[in-house]
């Protein structure tokens, strides 16, 4: 066993696959996509900002043999997909001032982490979003495809709920599950760059620096949870919604509201 920090937190969560071997490895077994990087920047932003909310992606590798960007994100309970589809749309309008026509010149791919909000399907810890051409049935156009951008929401809080998903992906589920209570056993995975990850955020590793924004974060995000719990108290003290709608509304999970 080795203690780890968790990947709850932004901080360890950008220091673990801000490495060009995870961060491919990553999204090769995500996407397919084997990108060819030199870097994969943290907290990346577009000057001058596209829109009038400033977008920040948290990691961001462009593939510029293949025209291939992607993003990393990581959500937290409380983020909707709204904004996860807003970065996504940023970086797309970004690189059409390269175009010539209306084209777009990449692909976009964008991951989305979250370590803490439950899958909206039960039984599936991976869904996709994409801008594919559709007939009013649902089926793709496939003369009408071009680039196929996609964001991938990817939930990590039941990392056993989807047995169907892809062996790859799930062994990067459960190892970002695993971190969560800050040790890990390296010999439960196969994959080499899991362990490397694990490596990079060990606790020894850990600087005070990292610890100081850890902390920070960690202030932020009770304070958010007790806004929450404030909500829901007044939701239930209403007495007109039930307790399922009421996590629903609020994130909070239904033995949370149960007992307030």
């Amino acid at each position: 066993m080795i203690k780890v920090e968790s990947l709850q937190y932004d901080t360890f969560f950008k220091k673990g696959f801000r490495d060009v071997d995870i961060f491919t490895g990553l999204v090769k077994d995500f996407t397919g996509i084997h990108l060819e990087i030199d870097e994969v920047e943290n907290d990346k932003v577009f000057d001058p900002p596209i829109g009038r909310v400033k977008a920040r992606f948290d990691l961001f590798a462009q593939d510029k043999k293949n025209r291939i960007i992607v993003e990393a994100q990581h959500g937290y309970s409380t983020d909707d997909f709204d904004r996860f589809f807003y970065y996504h749309a940023i970086a797309m309008a970004e690189i059409i001032h390269s175009s010539e026509d209306y084209r777009f010149p990449k692909l976009i791919i964008t991951l989305v982490f979250f370590t803490e909000k439950t899958t909206p399907k039960a039984d599936k810890n991976i869904l996709v979003q994409d801008l594919e051409i559709r007939d009013q049935d649902g089926e793709i156009i496939e003369k009408a495809r071009r680039l196929k951008h996609q964001i991938i929401f990817v939930f990590t809080k039941d990392p056993l709920c989807d047995l169907n998903a892809p062996e790859p992906c799930r062994q990067w589920i459960e190892a970002i599950n695993d971190t969560l209570d800050k040790q890990v056993d390296e010999n439960d995975y196969d994959n080499p760059l899991i362990k490397q990850l694990f490596q990079a955020i060990s606790k020894d590793k850990t600087t005070p620096e990292e610890y100081a924004q850890m902390k920070e974060e960690f202030n932020q995000r009770t304070a958010v949870k007790d806004a929450l719990l404030k909500t829901a108290r007044n939701l239930k003290a209403n007495g007109k919604l039930m307790n399922e709608e009421i996590a629903e509304m609020t994130d909070l999970t239904l033995a949370e509201v149960q007992v307030l």
